[in-house]
């Protein structure tokens, strides 16, 4: 039940978190060693004013690690699936562990799967893109021809259409890996699609364009000719690199603020025509169940949605009381994310969290909200506005709208209860 207690914890003034920053710095260093969380968390030995071990010897030289990996200390730092989810893993998910990350980029390698029939494995030698249908000069480009064209650098997220789907029902998936990690956010490099079909010349009764991918399911959708000409990007790298080829290497589509669905991955063809197509992806998949038994279909914008990564079941709280900060992430399909509000009391008070970072045009922002923990019962919620003034809403509002049927486009906002010992789990406020 929620906390009737109507007065929140409160906030840190820079003042009082510099002044406490003093006071822990000087009871750590009283305490010296022989402290008993030091010795909880560590080795004593190579606590101050101790020289540790690793101050002691030689490490490795350069090279010797030739493609950077992360520290030995973080190795339980990665993407996990839920094997009960799907039948098999080559048609599955894996989940980004947003919860250990900070910032608004995310590494290449915990960047969320989603496959239709497992990865392709692609030869970039023998890699090409087709352009057909409905234009002037049918066109096949390889990876060397798409890297000749002027290129352009653009952060966006990507966000599965069932991200939070397990969540329409009630609370399910007990950490926020599994209920909102079917997103990331990187920077991707490559080719505006418009430049392609400039190339290629657009008949004059061009509307929708069929983008299939090199995969065992032939993944396909359907893409309406405005978004392609707008913003749509055939990407060849992530983060400075190649595309990973759980991400399509050697080149996938950019579709900024639309379901992931609609990135297809390994990009083979793009046929250009008159009328969707009407692909399974697009009629059985990816359509959204209404309570009356109508389906909407083409609900291709995700809409702005935002989750606390920190405290969350996986990232409890460590101490009783005390300074905390709650962060997480915003994100809109709709354009740039004008502000977050958290609550700590299940939605009786709210606060306007600081925004820190870039805030970029359909791509993750980072939020930040610190405060005085007094050791009471936290129900913690946030919730995004986007620049056209669209406001994340309750699970309840949406319920009323869309009914339970679906899977996809929940952007409900979530609940995490943080009981007095600190632990974290998923919830719901009626």
């Amino acid at each position: 039940m929620l906390n009737k207690d109507k007065d929140r914890p409160a906030d840190v003034s820079r003042r009082s978190l510099l002044g406490r920053g003093l006071a822990l710095g000087g009871a750590a260093a009283l305490a010296g060693a022989g402290g008993a969380k030091a010795a909880e968390s560590g080795n004593p030995q190579n606590l101050p004013p101790n020289v540790p071990e690793w101050s002691k010897t030689l490490g490795d030289g350069v090279a010797v690690r030739a493609y950077g990996k992360p520290s030995k200390h973080e190795a339980h730092v990665i993407r996990r699936d839920v094997e009960w989810l799907t039948a098999s893993r080559e048609s599955s998910v894996s989940f980004t562990p947003l919860h250990e990350l900070d910032g608004i980029i995310t590494p290449n390698g915990l960047c969320f799967e989603r496959h239709h029939s497992g990865i392709a494995e692609l030869d970039p030698h023998d890699y090409r893109l087709m352009i057909h249908g409905l234009v002037d000069k049918p066109l096949m480009f390889t990876l060397e021809d798409l890297e000749r064209l002027p290129r352009v650098n653009r952060i966006y997220f990507a966000e599965c259409a069932a991200n939070s789907g397990m969540e329409w029902r009630g609370a399910q998936m007990n950490a926020c890996q599994f209920t909102h990690g079917m997103i990331h956010n990187v920077m991707y490099t490559g080719v505006p699609l418009k430049v392609l079909l400039e190339e290629a010349g657009l008949k004059t009764n061009a509307k929708w364009l069929l983008l299939e991918g090199a995969d065992a399911a032939a993944m396909t959708r359907s893409l309406p000719l405005q978004k392609a000409l707008d913003d749509c990007v055939i990407a060849f790298r992530m983060n400075g690199e190649r595309l990973r080829p759980e991400n399509g290497y050697p080149v996938r589509i950019v579709v900024p603020g639309w379901e992931a669905n609609m990135w297809v991955k390994w990009l083979r063809r793009i046929e250009v025509g008159d009328e969707p197509w009407h692909h399974r992806e697009e009629t059985s998949k990816y359509t959204d169940l209404l309570e009356n038994g109508k389906a909407r279909r083409f609900t291709y914008v995700m809409d702005a949605k935002s989750v606390i990564t920190n405290p969350s079941p996986q990232a409890p709280l460590k101490h009783r009381k005390g300074i905390t900060i709650v962060s997480g992430i915003a994100w809109s399909g709709r354009g740039k994310i004008a502000r977050v509000d958290v609550t700590l009391d299940g939605g009786r008070n709210w606060r306007t969290a600081r925004l820190d970072g870039p805030v970029l045009d359909r791509s993750m922002a980072r939020f930040y909200v610190e405060f005085d923990w007094d050791g009471r019962e936290l129900f913690l919620q946030s919730r995004a506005m986007d620049e056209t003034g669209y406001v994340q809403p309750t699970k309840d509002e949406l319920r009323k709208v869309r009914g339970v049927n679906s899977v996809y486009h929940n952007n409900g906002i979530q609940t995490w209860r943080v009981s007095p010992e600190g632990e974290v789990e998923n919830v719901e406020i009626a």
